[in-house]
């Protein structure tokens, strides 16, 4: 059965049928759009592991699936990258059967309890509902898609989901963020033993070590992580591929494909005068040793300085979780430095949003030239080039353009860089035959498959930075094509 097909057959089911004739559409599109409950923003920014969104109660969910047309042709699933099927998921919601809804999300997605906090929907699904053509707020489908996961473990009502016979077909995954999760999830579903290989000590990758908790807590991770695992996923940490362990010795041990998903973790840097002065450090590594080390607890046997006059340079959802960050351990001033205007900012509106009311400054249209310190060598000032905008560059965002003269000076102790990632060279490097682009990334077939008929790749390190959802339909698309592969008739 096509996607198409399922689509209509469940649209037509009776209950289905009749909740569309019980409220007409003009009263649904009437109502409101749900609004997130959130943390008090002066409380919030002195508190680093509580959640800022508070989710929505089971009523507003309620009243918020209501909004939902069921349109016959639901655009909002074009813009998912794992493909859910959302009005029935919302449908599922709006008629009080959460735990049904929870099990449509993860017939297609892994993780729909972490999507529904740190995907960008108001870009994916939620930018392709029927509302956004009629100048309307679109149905909250993020909020619902946390709310219906969170309800299904907070009931303990978490079950591994229908999974063929096990085939006894050994698989690899390099990797356990997103994409290798979600690789690794629907592996296990197709009866596949998949284990998972991290070079950390902790599993959830990007999740654990690059988002914070009072945007993505922990547990919430690691509730997705223990479901894999009740579904026959292993997990190896501390497991280096390419050193501790290479491509040759997964074959020897019997693995008859291998999924590189290890991500970009090499930070860019702007290669201006100063820049190795102490107290300038990257986002990968000021995000790590807080969220994953605990750096910043006064037992941390690594801790990390805690800056009072704070500027992150960049604009995009890691310089935003960088300079909260930085607001939460005690920063007097925090400040994002970015080159072009807000409107152009990659980062999440709801990133921006909670960054100012917590207090951070954005001095936008400057860009760091030089960096001064003292005579022991830390940073203690930034240089600042004032730009403005030109024409639109390849990406269609206008061109930041200096102004001759225009430069200033402001004080700092403590500089994050937030200018983006390349990708680990660690694999292309150890596993000979795989074809790689002069930016690092590894090239991909239309189905994410490498040169190397056996390996198949997704997330970062074949995109470069993009987000957790992207990544996640890429561990989707590389699974199917990978049991493909390996199916006798193939």
């Amino acid at each position: 059965m096509t996607t198409e097909e399922l689509i209509g057959l469940r649209r037509s089911q009776p209950w289905r049928e009749e909740l569309r004739s019980t409220l007409k559409n003009k009263e649904r599109m009437m109502r409101p759009r749900a609004v997130m409950p959130e943390l008090d923003p002066v409380y919030r920014s002195t508190t680093i592991n509580e959640e800022v969104n508070q989710g929505l109660s089971l009523e507003a969910a309620r009243a918020e699936a209501t909004r939902c047309l069921d349109c016959p042709q639901p655009t909002c699933m074009g813009g998912c990258p794992v493909g859910i099927h959302i009005p029935t998921f919302i449908k599922q919601i709006e008629v009080g059967e959460i735990l049904d809804a929870a099990t449509t999300l993860r017939e297609t997605s892994s993780l729909p309890a972490v999507c529904g906090r740190v995907c960008p929907q108001e870009k994916q699904c939620e930018s392709r509902c029927i509302y956004t053509k009629m100048n309307k707020p679109a149905v909250a489908i993020g909020f619902l898609e946390r709310f219906a996961a969170d309800y299904e473990r907070e009931q303990g009502a978490l079950k591994v989901p229908e999974m063929l016979p096990h085939n006894g077909v050994k698989v690899a995954v390099i990797g356990s963020g997103p994409a290798g999760l979600s690789f690794a999830g629907d592996m296990a579903k197709l009866g596949y033993d998949v284990t998972v290989f991290e070079a950390l000590h902790e599993i959830g990758g990007v999740l654990k070590y690059g988002i914070p908790e009072f945007r993505l807590p922990n547990r919430i991770v690691d509730s997705e992580i223990n479901l894999l695992e009740e579904m026959g996923v292993k997990f190896e940490t501390n497991t280096i591929v390419g050193r501790t362990i290479t491509y040759d010795d997964l074959h020897a041990a019997g693995y008859r494909g291998l999924f590189v998903g290890s991500g970009a973790g090499l930070p860019n840097f702007m290669n201006i005068p100063g820049e190795n002065l102490v107290g300038i450090m990257s986002s990968n590594e000021y995000l790590t040793r807080v969220n994953l080390m605990h750096a910043s607890q006064s037992d941390s046997d690594t801790p990390v300085f805690k800056g009072k006059h704070v500027a992150v340079v960049g604009g995009g959802n890691t310089a935003m979780d960088s300079v909260r960050t930085a607001k939460r351990l005690g920063a007097e001033r925090a400040m994002i430095v970015y080159r072009r205007s807000e409107e152009e900012m990659p980062a999440r509106l709801e990133e921006v949003k909670h960054a100012k009311e917590e207090g951070v400054e954005f001095l936008t249209l400057h860009n760091p030239i030089e960096y001064m310190g003292n005579d022991r060598g830390r940073v203690t000032a930034m240089r600042l080039q004032k730009m403005e905008l030109g024409e639109p560059d390849a990406g269609g965002r206008r061109r930041p353009v200096a102004i001759t003269g225009a430069i200033e000076e402001i004080p700092v102790d403590e500089v994050i860089v937030s200018i983006g990632v390349s990708p680990n060279p660690l694999i292309p490097r150890t596993i000979a035959g795989l074809e790689v682009t002069s930016k690092g990334t590894i090239v991909v077939n239309e189905v994410n498959q490498t040169a190397l008929p056996d390996v198949f790749a997704g997330g970062d390190i074949v995109r470069g930075g993009a987000t957790v959802i992207l990544a996640m339909g890429d561990g989707r698309k590389a699974a199917a094509a990978m049991h493909e592969y390996l199916s006798p008739t193939s």
